[in-house]
């Protein structure tokens, strides 16, 4: 082989690791195992590119997640579903800060492990009533795309799956019936450039990013853009 042919097969060689580098930066964390626990997920963190996935909107259209061609900055919240007492709590909470948020020109979008059909249905009525015109969206991500892409997904627990079962909870079709996977909540704040600026996940699902801090980071991205 001649210099200039090695020099060719170097060349190639080098731009292959280079688009495959690109591709796997820009696809998240879908290439790590699913966590085998809360506590050892590998989130997404700060300065790194959101990751593309596609999730399904209330009426089971699918919804693509694109942070090439964001038109405002994002908040994502993930929550496990409809079925968790602590999401309830959080998602009233929340009623306190979007308008403030959404005024800020910056877009709210609520990632559930429930199938599309239950993303209302599984919440508290009074709940629903609480987050009702706040001009939120919420998705279903019950076949674990975003969830996996994010670095928040994990396996649940056999013990988990049961007692909902017994509760007589509507989990057919979930996260955590499908693939018995469950995200940890987390928040991610990502710039108009697709860029994450701010994380928030924690193993204890009982811990939540409390509202100020929430809309901190809101205001954080929407000074950036």
């Amino acid at each position: 082989m001649s210099f200039r042919s090695t020099l060719y097969v170097l060349f190639a060689a080098l731009l292959l690791v280079s688009i495959v580098s690109s591709m796997a930066g820009q696809a998240g964390h879908a290439d790590v195992p699913i966590a085998e626990t809360a506590d050892q997920i590998e989130p997404l963190a700060v300065g790194e590119s959101a990751p593309r996935f596609i999730v399904e909107t209330v009426d089971g259209q699918p919804y693509d997640f694109d942070p090439q061609k964001l038109e405002r900055p994002v908040v994502l919240l993930t929550f496990r579903g409809g079925w968790c007492p602590y999401c309830n709590m959080y998602l009233s909470e929340m009623r306190n800060v979007i308008p403030t948020i959404r005024e800020l020109g910056v877009d709210v979008l609520f990632l559930s492990g429930d199938r599309s059909e239950l993303l209302f249905e599984s919440l508290k009525q009074e709940t629903q009533e609480d987050i009702d015109g706040l001009g939120y969206t919420i998705l279903s991500d019950a076949d674990v795309q975003a969830a996996t892409a994010l670095g928040i997904a994990f396996r649940a627990s056999e013990q988990t799956i049961n007692r909902r079962h017994e509760q007589g909870e509507d989990i057919e079709g979930s996260s955590m019936q499908k693939h018995g996977v469950l995200p940890v909540p987390a928040v991610f704040a990502i710039d108009q450039h697709g860029v994450i600026q701010f994380v928030f996940t924690n193993a204890d699902y009982k811990i939540r990013l409390p509202a100020d801090q929430l809309l901190a980071a809101a205001r954080e991205i929407a000074a950036a853009d």
